[in-house]
């Protein structure tokens, strides 16, 4: 008999306490027990990473990006040899590992590193001895041997990595809500849970301000053709699927709003229209690391025009500082920036063969006295900045012109 392996990963919040590292001991013992192989990547318990966070801020005012990873790892480690003496209690063989003894071999871009290769040999050895083998989340090891951290959901990225390189049947995402649903239900109580998403869906909401499952995990999932189950650890039963298109039964016109309201919006103003500025504008940006979102060039008028385009809010202050080092060369008159912004979002894999979306999005907008800042599309995505004041009674109402609910 061949015995499937399964990666499950476990957030801070189904870790947050020793009960709840119990319960979750409980569950990867009765998946071992049921002929499974199992391998657990856990990320730090409850508030553990922002509270190391806020400790670094109160010794500097701006910690080493090297010094950062070293601390914030900690948690995880917390995490994962906790977890380890549970499951021992239980009665199965348990053993831990960092992030760079599972073989996580990333970059060297401190606090949010890219994976380069996973070499899981101890991990291979280990279960095939019979150990749960449980891995710290959201960490790795530069190619210059120093500890680097994954960035935020780097927890997620960890376990879809090695769910591809185990050839794993399943990674099962375990967080705090039941799976991924057609907007946020603390914003819409009867936004419905979703049987199954397709990738390519999963990866534009995650863009877009569905935090259930980080943007690049989804992305390694598509890329290897993992299968993820994102699933609830407090009431343990069936939750999302994410797959490839083709096994999403029927695509939906519309299968999610979502929001986003951790974006800021900058201006630069009275540029001059001539070919080559916004080269060098957002050359500069990315120079500096900026991660620069939606864009948008106004109209010209004589001879000058307005850039805009969003970043996140806590970059704000160094693309800001960046856009004044070039405004002068760019011959511009000033740049601004505007926090009281957010985005909302329509996601669809129906959209292709589906005419019509925007129009009724732009008309339901209107009628609720929305106004739209920018927009920006893809194939399977409509994406709205309005005020973050209407960004809640935004996605009530476009949940409900498209029937989302399950009072749809």
């Amino acid at each position: 008999m061949v015995v499937s392996l399964v990666v499950q990963k476990y957030g801070g919040t189904s870790v947050a306490d020793p009960d709840r590292i119990k319960a979750v001991a409980d569950h990867i013992v009765a998946t071992r027990r049921a002929g499974r192989d199992v391998v657990v990547v856990v990320s730090a318990m409850g508030k553990t990473t922002d509270d190391l966070e806020r400790l670094a801020h109160e010794v500097s005012t701006l910690p080493a990006g090297r010094e950062m990873d070293m601390l914030l790892t900690a948690g995880e480690r917390i995490s994962i040899a906790l977890l380890c003496m549970a499951i021992i209690d239980r009665g199965e063989h348990a053993v831990s590992f960092t992030g760079s003894q599972a073989g996580i071999l990333t970059d060297t871009t401190h606090r949010k590193a890219k994976i380069l290769e996973v070499k899981a040999d101890r991990l291979r050895d280990a279960v095939t001895e019979g150990s749960i083998a449980v891995v710290a989340g959201f960490q790795g090891v530069s190619t210059t041997s120093d500890i680097t951290t994954l960035g935020r959901g780097g927890s997620d990225t960890t376990a879809v990595a090695l769910a591809a390189e185990l050839e794993a049947e399943v990674c099962e995402i375990y967080t705090d809500v039941a799976g991924i649903f057609t907007a946020d239900p603390r914003v819409v109580p009867t936004a419905r849970k979703l049987d199954r998403v397709s990738y390519e869906e999963m990866l534009d909401m995650s863009a877009t301000g569905g935090r259930v499952l980080a943007l690049r995990s989804v992305e390694f999932a598509r890329n290897h053709h993992v299968p993820v189950h994102v699933r609830s650890s407090f009431t343990w039963e069936p939750g999302t699927w994410v797959v490839q298109e083709d096994e999403v039964m029927e695509q939906a016109i519309i299968s999610g709003v979502t929001h986003d309201l951790s974006e800021a919006k900058i201006t630069i103003t009275q540029v001059p229209d001539r070919p080559g500025i916004a080269a060098r504008l957002f050359r500069a940006l990315a120079d500096d690391s900026v991660n620069v979102d939606m864009i948008v060039q106004n109209v010209s008028t004589e001879g000058h025009t307005d850039i805009s385009f969003t970043v996140p809010k806590d970059e704000v202050a160094r693309t800001q500082k960046a856009v004044e080092q070039i405004v002068d060369d760019l011959e511009a008159s000033g740049c601004t920036a505007d926090e009281n912004i957010g985005r909302v979002s329509l996601v669809g894999a129906g959209m292709k063969t589906h005419p019509g979306v925007a129009a009724t999005m732009f008309e339901t907008l209107a009628h609720a006295s929305v106004n739209i800042e920018m927009i920006s599309t893809s194939s399977i995505r409509i994406s709205c900045v309005v005020a973050s004041d209407d960004v809640e009674r935004a996605v009530r109402v476009l949940h409900a012109a498209f029937e989302l609910g399950d009072d749809g």
